[in-house]
């Protein structure tokens, strides 16, 4: 599956995807300002964007790129016991009578102390919050009935995490799983590696903690095992790695080479970017678990990875994107105003850098690629549209493979159809650029149109910011079409 790796790390489409993991991992949206500052905050050293370096290959050419995609840790957990690695004993419920349940059997297998964890797509459940005044994601039980309390608490409100933003996620399954006590911790994943041109083991024998903060404060305890692609696992290197991590005894050491063997095909037969535990640990009769898990998929793949890819839980990302990724385009959410409809990764980039140096803040990347219709072009429009808090849209195409007049039916058919209020600022240069204005001009549609990207961001960040000074005052302002 990785026989492609070197060629697609190349590829624009590991930029697109960059960019949704800069989102999504807690770096400020709005805090770059130019492609080389975000290219620098997503280099291989930042630990919290682990194994999002997956290109484009493997599919089919009309396809966009898009992001990789993780699953549930009760759903990480099943898929990771369905190839044998050892996991504490429990399920997931979508109700507080149903995980009563699940407390009831584990207690008839001899249980007598429970974990109850919200399952949300996002780190540091442990210390967050509900909207609901409910504090933390994740709970220890000593009898049944406080399971029942503690899904109750959780289930049908929202997360909210260092990073899930202000708003959180919703929480619509418990995970509730029998409690083990460990004496030992560790840190396992493999993921990929652009330096290394493929995958790469990473372990510390400082688990059960935040992983970042380790690699920052003791860089010495983070160890690293490249995987050869031509020669596969190395057992000598596994059990190095092993006794490395705290394991040097035998057994224990047997038990995680075990592991790690496992995990590994995991993670070639489901063509995954990431698998990471923490902790894996050991528990006082010397057995080793994974009892946590964190699984990212190439969503390239999904194509043959059909199984692993209808784990997905799209209540958990933003709606935007999802109903995006419906019409093949590129979008991902940001936290200003301005929305941008461009074709291609680089231009999407650069009129965004140039919509900061203007003083305005980009609502989204979003790329309509080289081979749009209008259909997706309305679709584009409506999905702007619908974002409260665009003010103004700023429109920059370079006609090359990507029609300018395709682009203009687009916007006709947006403006007549979705009744579109927001002011549109166009910039059109390239293919069919003459036929494109004359449909502008016909139309009877008055937008604001120039030759030139610098005009057009200036011109868009003054209507975004009449409107932001209009909110700021509670007056309304009302943006009509034609203007």
């Amino acid at each position: 599956m990785f026989r492609g790796l070197s060629r697609a790390f190349g590829s624009v489409a590991t930029g697109i995807r960059s960019l949704s993991t800069f989102r999504s991992h807690g770096i400020s949206r709005s805090s770059y300002t130019s492609s080389r500052e975000l290219k620098t905050a997503l280099t291989s050293q930042h630990c919290s964007i682990r194994g999002n370096l997956m290109g484009s290959f493997g599919r089919p050419m009309n396809h966009q790129p898009r992001r990789n995609y993780n699953i549930h840790e009760a759903d990480a957990q099943k898929l990771m016991a369905s190839y044998g690695v050892p996991i504490a004993l429990g399920n997931d419920a979508k109700s507080s009578d149903g995980a009563l349940k699940v407390a009831e059997d584990l207690k008839s297998q001899g249980v007598k102390d429970y974990v109850v964890k919200a399952q949300v797509l996002a780190g540091g459940r442990g210390k967050g919050h509900f909207l609901n005044g409910f504090k933390g994601g994740v709970h220890l039980c000593s009898d049944v009935s406080m399971v029942e309390d503690m899904a109750t608490q959780m289930l049908g409100q929202r997360l909210v995490t260092k990073q899930t933003g202000p708003q959180g996620k919703p929480c619509n399954r418990v995970l509730v799983t029998e409690r083990l006590f460990l004496r030992k911790e560790t840190y396992f994943a493999i993921l990929l590696n652009r330096e290394m041109g493929g995958p790469v083991m990473v372990a510390s024998s400082e688990g059960g903690m935040d992983i970042e903060a380790v690699a920052a404060e003791t860089p010495e305890k983070i160890h690293n095992l490249a995987i050869s692609l031509d020669e596969g696992l190395d057992y000598a290197a596994l059990k190095d790695l092993a006794t490395k991590m705290g394991f040097p005894e035998a057994d224990e050491n047997a038990q995680v080479v075990d592991i790690m063997a496992k995990l590994y095909q995991l993670f070639d037969t489901t063509d995954a970017t990431l698998i990471e535990v923490n902790p894996l640990g050991q528990a006082h009769d010397g057995k080793v678990y994974c009892l946590d898990a964190k699984l990212n998929f190439d969503d390239n793949a999904a194509f043959r990875q059909k199984d692993t890819y209808n784990l997905r839980d799209e209540t958990q990302e933003d709606p935007r994107e999802v109903e995006a990724e419906k019409m093949d385009l590129n979008y991902i959410g940001l936290d200003g105003n301005i929305g941008c409809l461009v074709n291609g990764a680089g231009l999407a980039m650069a009129t965004m850098d140039v919509i900061k140096l203007n003083g305005g803040e980009p609502a989204n990347f979003l790329d309509l690629g080289g081979g749009a219709n209008v259909d997706q072009v309305t679709a584009a429009f409506k999905i702007l549209n619908d974002d409260q808090n665009v003010c103004a849209i700023l429109v920059n195409i370079f006609g090359g493979i990507m029609r300018c007049d395709i682009i203009a039916l687009g916007i006709i058919k947006a403006v007549t159809e979705l009744g579109l209020q927001k002011p549109i600022v166009i910039r059109l240069a390239g293919t069919e650029v003459d036929a494109a204005r004359k449909l502008i001009d016909e139309s009877g549609l008055r937008m604001l149109t120039t030759d030139d990207l610098q005009e057009a961001a200036q011109r868009a960040v003054r209507v975004a910011e009449i409107q932001k000074l209009a909110t700021e005052a509670h007056l309304s302002v009302k943006f009509d079409l034609p203007l």
